[in-house]
């Protein structure tokens, strides 16, 4: 409403004897709705192909002159620097970087008293960092709500190799300075500037540890139009004993008299899921650093089997780092003899749990 009176306001010519007329204008309301495309500042990334007049050769030409003006030689596909370039004190106050991370499904995990407890799987494929944004240069379009943001950076972290010539030359433009070849996904990443990495920066799941807390956020599964019934676990009415076609309807939805409407918040039929949503404080119960897959807490992990989640530390006061994590993040070699590492509360089923003594 605000909106249209200042609209108005701007396009009159004040006079001595002027009147407005106001007409009201209804939002949407404040619930939050998925978005049906990106906005239009967002670069496209997918180009139209077409095959019809490619030849073998001529694919093989393509993919090679993308490799040499987006990536790098093979024997230096990451030029990093020396983790002694970065000596940063960590400090409970400094945000480190996230990761990248697909859910690859649930799998059940026993601790050593014997509880069964519920695991998801997380694997880090692929992760390098992009970029990195100080804070004197960040200006987001869409303002993130975070504390002292202009005193944070910014990091552009990548995910998943792909192939050049499939995407955009804009969207290929941004790993030109990377040293790494394009990826499928990115995603920005609010740091302190003593926790910032050099473009071309590996990222795998030696990130964490094992007993930490993360959170981690996704868009949730997309189930479309819903009912009342499957989106907000409405009971129903009888199947019988009169009930005619509103088995499943949602009933009264207000009452009459000096108020008589629909008060806003009614829970009614509509669309059900597609929202991001973050679940925090999960901790990390078991690392594989062969396929970088982690196993955190409960089975609520937003998104779909095979979809896309980002990982960082937990916010929650209580659970936050006691001890100094990777500081800015793992520079070692990671351990490629396939040995998981688990928690210590966590029974490991390899090691033995029975002994025979000799009499």
């Amino acid at each position: 409403m605000m909106r249209s009176v200042i609209n108005q306001f701007l396009g009159l010519r004040l006079s001595g004897n002027c009147s407005v007329m106001v007409t009201q204008v209804r939002d949407k309301g404040h619930l939050s709705r998925p978005r049906q495309r990106n906005p239009q500042w967002f670069l496209r990334k997918e180009i139209t192909k077409y095959n019809d007049l490619m030849t073998a050769e001529n694919k093989q030409f393509v993919n090679e002159v993308g490799t040499d003006n987006y990536g790098v030689k093979k024997d230096n596909l990451v030029k990093t620097a020396e983790p002694s370039a970065n000596e940063a004190v960590w400090t409970p106050n400094l945000r480190r970087c996230g990761v990248i991370a697909r859910k690859i499904g649930q799998y059940p995990l026993w601790l050593k008293n014997g509880e069964r407890i519920r695991t998801t799987l997380l694997q880090i494929a692929d992760n390098h960092v992009i970029k990195y944004i100080p804070p004197e240069e960040y200006l987001p379009a869409q303002v993130p709500t975070v504390a002292n943001l202009h005193k944070r950076g910014c990091i552009l972290v990548g995910s998943e190799t792909t192939n050049p010539a499939l995407l955009t030359k804009e969207y290929a433009g941004i790993f030109r300075n990377s040293g790494v070849l394009p990826k499928k996904n990115l995603a920005r990443f609010i740091v302190s500037p003593e926790a910032q990495l050099e473009p071309g920066t590996p990222l795998s799941v030696n990130h964490f540890r094992i007993g930490d807390f993360v959170d981690v956020r996704g868009k949730t599964v997309d189930h479309g139009f819903q009912g009342v019934v499957k989106r907000h676990g409405f009971k129903g009415m009888p199947a019988s004993h009169g009930v005619t076609k509103t088995h499943r309807r949602a009933g009264n939805i207000g009452g009459g008299g000096e108020k008589g409407r629909v008060w806003p918040g009614t829970k009614m039929p509509g669309h059900m899921g597609n929202r991001w949503r973050k679940i925090k404080g999960l901790r990390v119960w078991r690392i594989n650093s062969k396929y970088n897959v982690m196993w955190v807490q409960g089975s609520s992990v937003p998104g779909p089997t095979g979809g896309l989640v980002y990982i960082y530390d937990t916010i929650l006061p209580l659970r936050r780092n006691k001890e100094a994590p990777p500081f800015p993040t793992f520079y070692g070699e990671p351990q490629q003899d396939g040995d998981d590492v688990w928690y210590e509360k966590v029974h490991n089923f390899k090691s033995e749990s029975i002994t025979y003594e000799n009499e």
